[in-house]
C-alpha cells in the first residue's frame, strides 16, 4: 500500500511540474492543481495508512500509531483542499480576466508565430 501510494504521489508531482512548466495559463493552473494534491496526498501519508482504526484514543488502549489514527494530518488535509478549490477558482478569473484583455493565454503575454 506504501509503495502505491508513493508511486500515485510522484506520478501526480511529475505530471504537475510538467504542466507548471507549459506556456498556456490554463496548464499551469493545472498543474499546480495536481502539485496541490500531490502535496495533499503526502500530509495525508503521514497520519498512518491504516483501516478500521478510529481517529480517537480509547480507554485502555496505548497511545500509539498501532492502534488508532492521528486525526491531526486529515484536517489539515481537508482544509488544504477547501483553500485550493477556492485559490484555483480565483486563479480561473484572473485567467480569464487577462485573457480578454491581452488576447492569449500565454504564461508570457506574447503569441506563437507560426
Amino acid at each position: 500500500m506504501e509503495a502505491l501510494l508513493a508511486l500515485v504521489i510522484g506520478v501526480l508531482c511529475g505530471a504537475g511540474v510538467w504542466l507548471v512548466l507549459r506556456p498556456r495559463t490554463f496548464q499551469v493552473i493545472m498543474g499546480l492543481t495536481l502539485l496541490s494534491y500531490a502535496v495533499n496526498l503526502f500530509i495525508f501519508s503521514t497520519g498512518s495508512i491504516l483501516i478500521d482504526r478510529p481517529p480517537i484514543l480509547r480507554p485502555g488502549a496505548p497511545e500509539d500509531l498501532e492502534h488508532y489514527t492521528d486525526p491531526l494530518p486529515q484536517s489539515l488535509v481537508l482544509t488544504a483542499i477547501v483553500i485550493g478549490f477556492a485559490t484555483t477558482a480565483l486563479f480561473l478569473v484572473v485567467l480569464l480576466a487577462a485573457r480578454g484583455l491581452s488576447g492569449t493565454d500565454h504564461v508570457d503575454g506574447s503569441r506563437e508565430e507560426s
